[in-house]
């Protein structure tokens, strides 16, 4: 028998929101080898996960042009041209989110691993954030998912019962933290996906 689910989080990129850097540096390499190895090798996901921790954007820049000296141009464009690198929100799964909040049934929030210094030109851009009763920011708190007391932060700030919340996220890395504190998770993959795990879970949207 399914758990009484009372609580919904999402997190945003991948999931609510089209954010890619790849859309930056497509214009700057000529191929998509180019692209991807400059992704895995300079502008790593590891370097750009600190900030999302809290570390300023200026140093990090600084810092990774002295170990990359002759990308300096193209390390800066990462977050010079950071806003380039936000699509659209995903309008399927902001479907899913909206049949939520109307259901009235549950709380909503959002947990993502965002760099404070950027997520306010996020937060002024998309409407669908409103519909959320709280949103936990990673560069804010100076943590981050998959560590357990970002989870635990969220729970604590308001007061969520973690067997009585759903976790969503595109990381499967990111999804087994918040089950590691007792929060039933769901590695998103696309929007019909999600749709149909929500409804096992018991989940209504209408």
């Amino acid at each position: 028998m399914n758990p009484s689910f009372d609580t919904i989080i999402f997190d945003l990129g991948g999931v609510l929101i089209d954010w890619n850097p790849r859309y930056v540096y497509r214009t700057i390499f000529k191929t998509e080898e180019e692209v991807e190895w400059f992704l895995q090798n300079v502008t790593t996901s590891e370097w750009n996960e600190k900030q999302d921790a809290g570390y300023p954007l200026h140093q990090a820049t600084l810092d990774l042009i002295a170990k990359h000296p002759e990308w300096e141009p193209e390390i800066k464009a990462y977050y010079g041209r950071w806003l380039e690198m936000l699509g659209d929100q995903l309008h399927e799964t902001v479907k899913i989110l909206q049949q939520l909040k109307k259901t009235g049934r549950y709380r909503l929030y959002a947990l993502t691993n965002w760099s404070a210094e950027t997520f306010p030109h996020a937060l002024e851009r998309f409407e669908f954030f409103k519909l959320f009763d709280g949103i936990v920011v990673s560069g804010a708190e100076k943590m981050k998912k998959p560590s357990p007391e970002f989870y635990e932060l969220l729970v604590i700030r308001y007061h969520i019962d973690p067997a009585s919340a759903i976790f969503i996220d595109d990381s499967i890395r990111n999804v087994k933290g918040a089950e590691a504190i007792g929060i039933t998770g769901i590695h998103f993959h696309n929007p019909s996906q999600l749709k149909e795990a929500l409804q096992q879970y018991g989940i209504e949207m209408w």
